[in-house]
């Protein structure tokens, strides 16, 4: 038994040896050949790091948004068969973000949320930053830390103090190095003490800047800076991821019962889930994804073809070469081995180097577009997998060719 598996074995080195020798007589060729499959595997490398980058980024964003959120907003009410939009309709009151608070009891947390655009002045400078009011829980229910200083609260809140928590960016602005916190700073001549800053977060879903904002509580900016008895959101915290859906129902069929709404009657709100949104993102980025990679897979299988085309020409270059192998002893199953090899070795020499060029790719798909591209160890061992199996696949029907010669034919051939 082990003298057969010693005979196996050499036969195999010595095939082996055949092929890899074919390949290096035809350098140019070989290189060429591999190319298609360098290609295949570089574009499905560099595709799904795309994707999965994209995919990244975008559940970052949700994330920031805060831990297992929802932002029930005034609107979009329709009149006229016109859609008004987010924020439109006057719906949502304190009374209905109190009545949230209190009866439904999956919420831990709520933060009614009023919003404006306006100047702040501070240390000889003026920025245009956003002014949000907010409750003491907001930076809870987002999930956000202070880098420096604290959060404004409940006392702050029921008193409508002139306090304010500062992003890093309209810090930046305002007061360059100077550490923010005591100084003032002055919205529509009112002034308000700095008593924290936030932490970067960047930039949130739709591409805003979340560091670009000054946050007070809601009761000071809807008495003193801008007037509204309507707020723009709620911004509710549930306990549970697995109990949003349920607390989204009860919030809808609370609300519906507070604005006196008929059956059949669209809401006066809406409401944003963050884990429908977080779900329906993670859905579309896979799919495109795999669309991405399966659209450079196709790369791979033309790749494949080349490989069979060269392979088959080859067989017609080396028929006489064929015929003597066989006729001083060479069985068809060398024959057959020795050009699988030879195809399974471009393949597989074409799958390495597509790795590198890959990763190279989807290196500078970052650089220049801003943007992480991530290379997951599963896309590169699914690339080297299919061009291997491409390798074998294309490669069999001309080494069946091969092996099917008849060596008298094969040593007559010209």
């Amino acid at each position: 038994m082990m003298h057969f598996i010693h005979i196996l074995f050499v036969q195999t080195w010595q095939t082996t040896l055949i092929a890899l020798r074919a390949l290096r007589r035809n350098k140019m060729r070989s290189v060429l050949t591999a190319l298609g499959i360098i290609i295949g595997v570089a574009s499905v490398v560099a595709m799904v790091a795309v994707g999965n980058g994209a995919q990244a980024n975008i559940t970052k964003q949700v994330s920031a948004l805060g831990q297992n959120l929802l932002s029930v907003f005034a609107g979009s009410r329709r009149a006229g068969g016109v859609n008004s939009g987010l924020g439109s309709a006057s719906a949502i009151t304190l009374e209905d973000a109190d009545i949230i608070a209190r009866e439904v009891p999956d919420v831990v947390a709520v933060s009614p949320e009023v919003s404006t655009s306006a100047q702040a002045i501070a240390n000889g400078r003026n920025w245009s930053t956003t002014i949000v009011g907010e409750s003491q829980d907001y930076l809870k229910i987002r999930d956000w830390k202070l880098s420096a200083g604290s959060m404004f609260n409940e006392r702050d809140v029921r008193g409508a103090a002139k306090v304010a928590v500062i992003g890093s960016k309209t810090a930046a602005e305002l007061f360059g190095p100077l550490n923010p916190v005591g100084q003032s700073v002055r919205v529509k001549n009112i002034p308000f003490i700095i008593i924290g800053v936030l932490e970067s977060k960047g930039a949130g879903m739709g591409g805003m800047n979340q560091d670009d904002r000054l946050i007070i509580p809601f009761t000071t900016a809807m008495k003193r800076i801008t007037g509204d008895k309507y707020l723009r959101c709620v911004n509710v915290q549930i306990s549970r991821s697995d109990r949003m859906d349920i607390a989204q129902q009860q919030i809808t069929s609370l609300l519906r019962q507070r604005h006196r709404l008929p059956a059949g009657r669209d809401d006066d709100f809406n409401i944003f889930n963050q884990k429908e949104i977080a779900d329906t993102v993670n859905t579309i980025s896979g799919i495109i994804t795999l669309l991405l990679g399966s659209v450079a897979g196709i790369s791979l299988v033309v790749g494949g073809i080349g490989i069979m085309n060269i392979m088959l020409v080859s067989v017609t270059e080396r028929t006489r070469e064929i015929g003597i192998r066989i006729a001083v002893g060479a069985q068809p199953g060398d024959i057959r081995l020795q050009f699988l090899i030879e195809a399974v070795t471009l393949s597989l020499l074409g799958g390495a180097l597509g790795v590198f060029a890959g990763i190279g790719a989807s290196k500078l798909i970052g650089l220049v577009a801003n943007f992480q591209a991530i290379v997951s160890p599963g896309s590169i061992l699914l690339a080297l997998g299919v061009s291997s199996a491409i390798g074998i696949f294309f490669g069999l029907y001309p080494a069946h060719k091969a092996a099917g010669l008849n060596p008298i034919d094969a040593l007559r051939y010209e």
